[in-house]
């Protein structure tokens, strides 16, 4: 049985930690990298599917070229980070479901069922994207979680030849730069948004 974390802990998950906007002058390691990816597999996905797909840019060629398909204020964000996850997903995951969920024939509820496919990827894929974030908070890092860029282009830049893998989001990941965020926004407790039935 599980024991509750500590509210130091829940703080660097959850209440204190904020998307950051910029970042300080410190890299992170590819090691830092394989780190978040060796917990981020352990979050749950359908069928254990797994199907994010996730290109570190890490290089200034690879930060440009990605930046150079992004709004403009977000283009300098990506050049300004250490790093950015493009987070995408793979339509055709369940091609590796015989090895992941070994179990049944889990790639028969798939193959050949185009919507179900992508609606399972594009669900686990985010999944996997919170995983990611949160994981990166655990080992002391910080993210930039966003949208703002050209999802086709990027996919033609950074997939080609891959056509079943789209980008998702995008997440600068470093070391938070306090002066980069501005105050919390609002939010609500328990009562607005949720009902006990």
């Amino acid at each position: 049985m599980s024991e509750p974390l500590s509210d130091s802990a829940l703080d660097q998950l959850f209440r204190t930690a904020r998307t950051y906007n910029g970042y300080v002058d410190k890299p992170v390691s590819e090691d830092q990298l394989h780190a978040i990816w060796d917990l981020v597999k352990f979050g749950p996905t359908s069928a254990n599917s797994l199907p994010a797909r996730i290109v570190w840019c890490v290089s200034d060629e690879a930060k440009q070229k990605l930046a150079a398909l992004a709004m403009p204020a977000n283009g300098e964000k990506i050049l300004q980070a250490p790093v950015t996850a493009i987070i995408a997903m793979d339509h055709e995951f369940y091609e590796n479901l015989p090895d992941l969920f070994p179990h049944t024939d889990a790639r028969s509820w798939f193959a050949g069922n185009e919507a179900l496919a992508q609606t399972t990827a594009f669900r686990n894929a985010s999944l996997q994207g919170a995983y990611f974030i949160l994981a990166a908070r655990a080992l002391g890092l910080d993210t930039g979680p966003m949208s703002g860029f050209d999802n086709a282009a990027v996919d033609d830049a950074f997939f080609a030849g891959q056509p079943s893998v789209k980008s998702n989001f995008i997440s600068t990941l470093g070391y938070g730069d306090p002066a980069s965020i501005f105050e919390r926004s609002p939010r609500p407790d328990f009562g607005r948004f949720n009902r006990v039935v």
